[in-house]
């Protein structure tokens, strides 16, 4: 018995290929959501490591707030401690704020970055950017914001969570994909569910924030994006497995260069295996059903078997390699157009084409064939020739 399986996923989508230059989206599962945000953890470790940052030279990095980054900070704050990483060099920008509660509120974002991450590592705060909810012009903010960005050189990783609809920052449903940093009325499913941080009390929770666009997340060099649990099955399926959509706004990651998921099992539930195919008629077992998820860990194991990993090379290191192409490419060494048709070198010997010479039809057959003698022995006659008005008249008669 041969059993083929088969899974169509997106034509847009490019699972296999790992982040390089060109490359595409990776999905990365682990086992539940403490594992999920210790593979995170220790990669923006190695990339911040990687990236050598000093005071000349900062690494920028945007980041959420939320249940699903939590455990991410609680593994950077546990390595800090160790001496493994420092944040010294490090510039960060969140994605978003409520608007018209106090910064010192226990559910502000500011208040959830300080107790969460920034009181336990050794960030300078002049480099923590924050939104101010309380701005006395909030347009000005946002406009302001996205000039820090740029002026810092551009956000490096930018770190997101997602809500169950997909959302990321809060960019709701229906977001332009080419939004930028803005002041977001939240849906109605946002503020219920962020009302388990106000005690469940709905006129408690903002109506209003300031948030990141989705362009500006997707201006980021690298994003990476946490999801967890199974109450987020169906955003993620909708993200990966869809196409590009403002209704679901994670998915727009399809369209950017560098971009790692890294999700637990449970919120891999909605996955699908689109077909299973059994030659010979046989009937195929219940295994024969994988779950979609195998397909990603299959793909990981197999890179990781070839030596290739999911680092982000340096852009230092990228235009290195561009120039060490570009240096290649116009070497005399390297064949151009010009030596293609430059004249053979003395001493060279090759076989001489004859020189064509036009002559007529008639030239080139050697001999009339035989007046009478058609085709196997039948006598062909001549026929005669006559104008056209002849053959008319000939047929009316």
């Amino acid at each position: 018995m041969m059993l083929r399986l088969s899974i169509q996923l997106c034509s847009c989508m490019r699972w296999d290929q790992q982040i390089v230059p060109g490359g595409a989206v990776r999905l990365v599962i682990r086992e539940d959501k403490h594992t999920a945000a210790r593979y995170i953890a220790d990669y923006i470790i190695e990339r911040i490591k990687s990236f050598a940052p000093g005071p000349g030279k900062p690494f920028v990095l945007g980041l959420p707030t939320g249940s699903s980054p939590e455990g991410v900070y609680k593994n950077l704050v546990a390595a800090h401690k160790k001496g493994e990483i420092s944040f010294r060099d490090v510039v960060t920008f969140n994605m978003d704020e409520y608007v018209g509660i106090p910064r010192e509120h226990p559910e502000s974002y500011h208040s959830f970055m300080y107790q969460n991450f920034f009181s336990h590592v050794d960030v300078d705060p002049a480099n923590i950017n924050i939104l101010n909810g309380n701005a006395e012009d909030l347009e000005e903010e946002c406009i302001a914001y996205e000039e820090k960005i740029k002026r810092a050189g551009g956000i490096e990783l930018f770190l997101g969570g997602i809500g169950p609809d997909g959302h990321i920052a809060f960019n709701e449903p229906g977001s332009s994909l080419r939004s930028r940093t803005r002041v977001k009325t939240l849906a109605y499913d946002t503020i219920i569910a962020n009302s388990r941080f106000f005690g469940n009390d709905l006129s408690k929770v903002p109506k209003m924030a300031l948030t990141v666009g989705v362009e500006t997340v997707m201006d980021a060099r690298e994003v990476v994006v946490i999801i967890t649990g199974p109450h987020k099955a169906l955003a993620l399926q909708k993200c990966i497995e869809g196409g590009v959509n403002h209704m679901w706004t994670l998915s727009s990651l399809q369209w950017h260069p560098h971009a790692m998921i890294v999700v637990d099992e449970d919120a891999t539930l909605e996955l699908q295996v689109k077909t299973v195919k059994v030659s010979l008629c046989s009937q195929a077992s219940p295994t024969a059903f994988a779950h979609l998820a195998q397909y990603f860990k299959s793909i990981e194991q197999v890179a990781s078997s070839q030596g290739f990993g999911q680092a982000l090379a340096s852009e230092e290191f990228v235009l290195r390699k561009r120039d060490s192409v570009l240096e290649k490419l116009d070497s005399p060494k390297i064949p151009t157009a010009k030596t293609f048709l430059a004249p053979t070198k003395p001493g060279l010997s090759g076989q001489i084409t004859p020189d064509l010479i036009p002559d007529s039809m008639h030239e080139r057959v050697e001999g009339q064939p035989a007046k009478g003698l058609g085709l196997d022995g039948l006598e062909t006659k001549e026929l005669p020739l006559s104008g056209m008005h002849h053959r008319v008249d000939s047929a009316a008669a």
